[in-house]
């Protein structure tokens, strides 16, 4: 029988806090928390990194139960948020890497697998955005596209 870690695949061993009440000792007010959320983005910080910059250098553990709204909420407010969510966009660019590595080494089964893999995630979670009305009705994912993109 192999061994089985007490996590399951994908899950990060970080546990999130039980409350939803923001916590006493964050010295900040939900103003500031907001204009260091803008000042960030605007050195080109993407949302996962502003929450991890807030986390470990100013002591903010979450951003939502502080403002009542996610670190893309305010951005989006602000017009900064990403034209593109960004789990879809780390998705396309592994899938860009993938084909790379493809091009060099065309007969690597696994590799086909895991862009055939990544490629069906990227379709589902464009339907989902389309849904949901994060993307344009009109998006498409074509490869091709994207990868003059990421070239540049």
């Amino acid at each position: 029988m192999p061994h089985r870690s007490r996590h399951k695949k994908g899950r990060s061993s970080s546990t999130r806090p039980v409350t939803k009440t923001p916590p006493t000792w964050v010295k900040y007010t939900p103003e500031q928390i907001e204009q260091l959320i803008v000042e960030l983005a605007r050195r080109g910080f993407t949302p996962s990194m502003i929450g991890i910059i807030l986390r470990d250098q100013y002591g903010i553990p979450l951003v939502k139960p502080i403002l009542g709204k996610s670190i893309t909420d305010v951005l989006e407010e602000h017009g900064l948020a990403p034209q593109i969510p960004e789990d879809l966009m780390f998705l396309i660019r592994k899938a860009i890497k993938i084909r790379k590595h493809l091009e060099e080494h065309p007969k690597d089964m696994s590799a086909k697998r895991g862009l055939i893999l990544t490629e069906s995630k990227i379709r589902r979670l464009v339907k989902y955005y389309k849904r949901e009305g994060r993307l344009p009705e009109d998006f498409e994912y074509r490869p091709e596209q994207f990868m003059h993109m990421m070239a540049m």
